[in-house]
């Protein structure tokens, strides 16, 4: 789920992002953009929420969206569960298709919901036992969200941030950030707390500096179609700054389509959008860059698949 908050909150993190512009009113193309030229070395879209998408008939039914990424140089995603239902879905997928690896959380929105209502403690329970198959390389996403929830639930969400981030060096899996608005809070944390051997910060939403914080931490960085953004300056400032063995990519799809078909819905046959403006921004030869992510994101997610 994106950093700039296009799902979750008080909508709930399943809730479509289709169905909260039907109810605000706003229209989008809904039309799936046409496949981009193929990579020359295949990559792994490293966060992408195929639940989403295989639930509305308008988008891709999981099947076609693995063998239409795959068509383009994109044959393997991890797939991210952050509810209850989103995380066991996530473990199914990921057992039932090789091409994909799970990862599965309570998202930053949904913990004071959960905490409010009493369920805290059992979803805990739950994800700790799904997050042991041997299948799931990931803890999260979890983290800080600042735009989304209000005073009230932020103690909830933190102690969840916490919980989380104990439960990731507990089974030594990979820990994946979700940060809005809430930078200096995740360093907090973090440092109180100690970073896994592991950690990705989601759909990066920082600036340089906030790019080196995280880098010296340990961090791998996860851009995503945000960086072709065209008010997204500071963002490829960031990704600029990087060193090539910490750069991953990401679709966060169905959200976060990256430029021209920004605002149509995404999935992970768009990545090479996304790596090409990259490169560009980077100064590197496509080919080079792509081989790096590839195994960057073998390193961060603990292995092959």
């Amino acid at each position: 789920m994106s950093g700039t908050g296009e799902r979750g909150g008080g909508q709930g993190p399943t809730r479509s992002r289709a169905a909260t512009e039907e109810k605000s009113g706003s229209r989008r193309n809904r039309e799936r953009p046409p496949a981009p030229e193929p990579l020359p070395h295949p990559v792994v879209d490293n966060h992408c929420h195929l639940d989403i998408a295989d639930s509305e008939g308008e988008w891709f039914a999981t099947r076609d969206a693995l063998a239409a990424s795959a068509a383009v140089g994109v044959p393997r995603i991890v797939q991210i569960g952050c509810d209850l239902p989103g995380a066991r879905w996530a473990v199914e997928a990921a057992a039932e298709h090789p091409e994909i690896v799970a990862g599965v959380a309570l998202h930053p929105n949904e913990a004071p919901r959960l905490a409010a209502a009493g369920q805290l403690q059992a979803a805990y329970d739950e994800i700790e036992a799904l997050a042991q198959h041997d299948r799931v390389r990931a803890v999260g996403e979890t983290g800080l969200d600042r735009f989304r929830t209000g005073e009230e639930g932020r103690a909830a969400q933190e102690d969840s941030f916490r919980w989380h981030l104990d439960l990731a060096k507990r089974l030594g899996k990979t820990l994946v950030i979700h940060d809005r608005d809430a930078h200096e809070d995740v360093l907090r944390v973090i440092d109180a707390e100690g970073a896994p051997e592991r950690w990705v910060m989601h759909c990066f939403s920082g600036d340089a500096l906030f790019a080196r914080a995280c880098l010296d931490r340990g961090a791998h960085l996860s851009f995503a179609g945000t960086v072709t953004f065209k008010n997204a300056d500071p963002l490829r400032e960031a990704l600029a700054l990087a060193p090539q063995d910490r750069v991953l990519v990401e679709t966060d799809a169905p959200y976060l389509t990256p430029v021209p078909y920004r605002g149509r819905p995404n999935a992970s046959y768009l990545v090479p959008l996304t790596v090409r403006t990259m490169a560009e921004v980077r100064g590197e030869d496509l080919g080079d860059l792509c081989r790096a992510i590839d195994t960057n994101t073998e390193v961060a997610f603990g292995g092959h698949w």
